[in-house]
């Protein structure tokens, strides 16, 4: 399945696999947020999968935002994964 994104409110509804087919668009989409807005959301709850490449592009743009003092939030229970590379992570 292919990434859909949709910005709603400031808020990126992403959906579907987050994969190396898919993450350059995502974090396309991201970079744009925080360099213009300042912060970017993406609400994971449609995403189906992720793959290794796609947590460590959620990973990159974690580290873009300390380093560049931006806001990055991840919302909705979408994707176990992409909470656990997190936790494991802290």
């Amino acid at each position: 399945m292919a990434l859909t994104i949709t910005e709603y409110n400031g808020i990126l509804l992403v959906e579907g696999t987050i994969n190396t087919t898919t993450v350059k668009n995502l974090k396309s989409h991201c970079e744009t947020l925080l360099r213009t807005c300042g912060e970017a959301t993406i609400d994971i709850q449609q995403i189906t999968y992720i793959d290794v490449n796609g947590l460590l592009a959620l990973r990159e743009l974690y580290e873009y935002a300390k380093q560049t003092h931006t806001a990055f939030f991840i919302v909705g229970d979408g994707c176990k994964e992409i909470y656990d590379e997190f936790r494991l992570a802290a």
